[in-house]
């Protein structure tokens, strides 16, 4: 096993250890994965974040065939729609995270920006999040629906199911997808305390 791909499997189950000890994945309601060369290597389906070891992900192709391992997360081909569509993109995380996926449920989440600018942070990381209608995990229509809403960011957050981003490497979609929950945190406080986002620039 080379250093790049010893140290990506280091990164990916340090990843997921973390995640599950602060409570940000519950069960086996998350997936990760990582590309090196020409294979994706993601967390075989049924994974337990707490339990990640190297012998928890399958290899696939970029054309999601199987090249070692046990049977991929069934959300895989949402995984490599952002390894496709972004060439710099070299992990990427799905979580069921509490605030982003009950921000999500809202009926005034805007589609296109889905999480207030309350502070500058996720904007200065993502962009604007964009909101993917809801389909049933795992089916063809959600991976549909993921497609048809791509557009320059790497951030989007999937209607009453969760986030999923992508980074340039593990430790970068890590740092993505937990700013992105606190972004959904603070704005869920602040929408129940009856405060609306003026932004950080107090518009």
């Amino acid at each position: 096993m080379d250093n790049e791909l010893l140290q990506s499997y280091q990164d990916a189950v340090w990843i997921a250890k973390t995640l599950f000890q602060k409570g940000t994945v519950t069960g086996s309601a998350a997936n990760i994965s990582f590309r090196c060369g020409d294979s994706v290597y993601i967390s075989q389906s049924g994974s337990i974040f707490g339990l990640l070891s190297e012998k928890s992900f399958a290899q696939v192709d970029l054309n999601g065939q199987p090249v070692n391992g046990g049977r991929p997360s069934k959300e895989l081909p949402m995984h490599l729609t952002l390894y496709r569509e972004f060439p710099s993109v070299k992990a990427v995380i799905h979580t069921h995270s509490f605030y982003s996926t009950i921000w999500s449920t809202l009926p005034f989440v805007n589609p296109a920006d889905a999480i207030p600018e309350d502070t500058p942070y996720l904007k200065m990381q993502l962009g604007a999040i964009r909101l993917v209608g809801y389909h049933k995990p795992g089916s063809e229509k959600l991976f549909e629906a993921f497609r048809k809403a791509l557009g320059s960011t790497t951030g989007y957050l999937l209607k009453n199911h969760g986030p999923i981003v992508g980074g340039s490497s593990l430790l970068d979609a890590f740092a993505k997808i937990e700013e992105l929950e606190t972004s959904a945190k603070v704005a869920w406080y602040l929408h129940r305390d009856g405060n609306f986002a003026a932004g950080p620039d107090g518009r």
